[in-house]
């Protein structure tokens, strides 16, 4: 005699072997490629058993899963989906961990694992198939760079269809690297030719005229976040010359007053210590075939008291205009360490709380 259980019992005991946990084995063909996913003193694992709340055994090329059920495919598809990436030449650490589980979380969203009522099945195996991924940036240098979070992904993606984009929030969210990346892109495929990346000479209260030697070894180190940022996408070499030859200009804001900026990608970095007459001085360079990228964390003004900074002026005016994109981040995006999203967080609360406290 074959007993059926009812649909709540059915439910209850799904629920109950969810509680008791299971273990699935992953095995990754490649021992190098295994290495690097586990990462240097199972950095990558350590992390992804925090995040997932799973236990990971690794023996070898082989990494045992146990805890919820749900959070064991999770982390399977994460291994996965870092193994992929690895076998691509990649290296992978902590943030590109991160990064897999909320691109796999999000595809299990689109296509949860259950019978679809479509009588079509195989339509969902095909938008499966068709999905890919997060947004990614490709350069010579790196390759495939693909977006960490959902945050990320919208940024990318707004980049790709729009002229003009603000992307506002605290640093380490990767606003100004991805601007870079995504210029960088750009350039080498053919669609701008040349880049103009700017900031403000002057920040947090500083002044920079006791500095030795001529204006660029004055206004240098000021622009270093954005040298970094090149040299991450593309060979130092090609740096230097496309430098030497204009190719690649960068310019403190000062600079950029006067000029019409045509068949170029223009970005503006900590634009939030802008005034209103610098950000309309520079919004209005857009020449022909140009685009326009403007970052910048409204948390860090660094203008004198009683100065209005031109980022949020210029973002409430324009929300409205088409072509203009907006991207706004937030502590849970940020990418460069898990101890600074949680000093981000701090830092808003408090800022939210007594916002005299943070003046």
């Amino acid at each position: 005699m074959t007993m059926r259980l009812s649909e709540p019992s059915r439910l209850a005991a799904s629920v109950q072997a969810s509680l008791e946990g299971v273990e699935e084995s992953l095995t990754l063909n490649d021992n190098r490629a295994a290495s690097l996913v586990v990462g240097n003193y199972d950095q990558n694992i350590a992390h992804l058993e925090r995040r997932l709340n799973v236990v990971a055994h690794v023996n070898g090329n082989q990494i045992l899963l146990r805890g919820p059920r749900e959070q064991v495919e999770h982390a399977r598809r994460v291994l996965e989906s870092l193994y992929a990436t690895v076998k691509r030449g990649r290296v992978v650490g902590t943030g590109d961990v991160d990064g897999a589980i909320e691109e796999t979380a999000t595809q299990r969203g689109l296509f949860p694992d259950r019978p679809a009522p479509d009588p079509e099945p195989e339509t969902v195996a095909k938008s499966r198939e068709a999905y890919s991924g997060f947004g990614h940036v490709t350069t010579r240098k790196r390759g495939i760079t693909k977006a960490r979070n959902a945050a990320q992904d919208s940024y990318l993606r707004v980049l790709a269809r729009h002229e003009l984009v603000f992307a506002e929030g605290p640093a380490g969210t990767g606003k100004t690297w991805l601007a870079v990346g995504h210029a960088v892109q750009l350039l080498e495929a053919g669609h701008v030719e040349r880049l103009i990346l700017s900031r403000p000479a002057v920040e947090a209260g500083e002044k920079i005229g006791f500095l030795p030697g001529d204006m660029r070894d004055k206004v240098d180190p000021y622009l270093r976040p954005i040298y970094d940022a090149l040299y991450d996408f593309m060979e130092g070499r090609l740096v230097e010359r496309a430098l030497q030859t204009g190719v690649i200009e960068v310019a403190p804001l000062a600079f950029m007053r006067g000029r019409t900026l045509s068949n170029a990608l223009i970005l503006l970095d900590e634009a939030q210590n802008t005034s209103s007459m610098q950000m309309k001085m520079f919004l209005t360079r857009l020449g022909e075939g140009s685009r326009m990228i403007i970052t910048g964390d409204p948390t860090q003004i660094d203008l004198p008291p009683g100065q209005k900074s031109g980022l949020g002026e210029a973002i409430a005016l324009l929300q409205n205009v088409e072509g203009v994109g907006h991207v706004r981040f937030g502590h849970q995006h940020v990418v460069r360490h898990d101890l600074v999203r949680r000093i981000v967080q701090a830092y808003e609360e408090v800022g939210a709380g007594n916002p005299a406290a943070m003046r």
